[in-house]
């Protein structure tokens, strides 16, 4: 693999399945979504970023928690199903993006990169903490899930994990890290 997926993968994912990843009938995928929700706490969050928001299952569940939310993907299918799933959310929004190389404008005090870092390659893991960097604020909350199977990605779970934890770590502290059967679960959090 020479390069991070770009947007044809996934469309062609899509394509052939709607919910190509189980989200909504997955037992796993129900199990990992209360685990993430029960890491993050009662906190509320006053702006929050989910970067691969899929068909938006996760995307509903982290809206009950933030005053705003916007949710990014570089599928147009998976997006209308995403804001389908959403409508009656109106404090949150979609937009397409293909992350790293575009990044949404403003501050967030919760950012999701659940399930998309393993699809880039290690030096576009670190273009994403730089971006996460400049995006955060005092006390800005970071969760990573990555998947540790084995797949055609450019990294492995863990391995996207690390180097994003290694990019970010002069201004995040790791405060959480958990495996569970088949992923793990880091959350970060910026300094002061």
């Amino acid at each position: 693999m020479n390069g991070s997926h770009d947007p044809s993968h996934f469309e062609r994912i899509y394509q052939s399945n709607p919910d190509p990843w189980g989200y909504q009938t997955s037992a796993y995928e129900a199990a990992k979504y209360q685990h993430v929700l029960g890491v993050l706490g009662e906190r509320r969050f006053s702006s929050g970023l989910e970067v691969g928001c899929s068909i938006g299952v996760l995307t509903r569940m982290l809206a009950a928690r933030c005053d705003a939310l916007l949710g990014v993907d570089v599928v147009d299918q998976a997006l209308e199903a995403a804001a389908a799933r959403c409508a009656d959310q109106l404090w949150v929004r979609f937009e397409k993006m293909q992350v790293p190389a575009s990044w949404p404008g403003g501050s967030f005090d919760l950012i999701v990169l659940a399930e998309m870092l393993y699809f880039l390659v290690p030096e576009d893991i670190e273009r994403v903490a730089a971006r996460v960097v400049s995006s955060g604020m005092v006390g800005t909350r970071v969760l990573l899930v990555n998947w540790l199977g084995k797949a055609d990605d450019p990294c492995s779970g863990d391995e996207a994990a690390e180097r994003f934890i290694q990019a970010a770590s002069d201004h995040f502290t790791l405060t959480h890290q958990e495996r569970r059967p088949g992923y793990r679960l880091d959350l970060l959090v910026a300094r002061d």
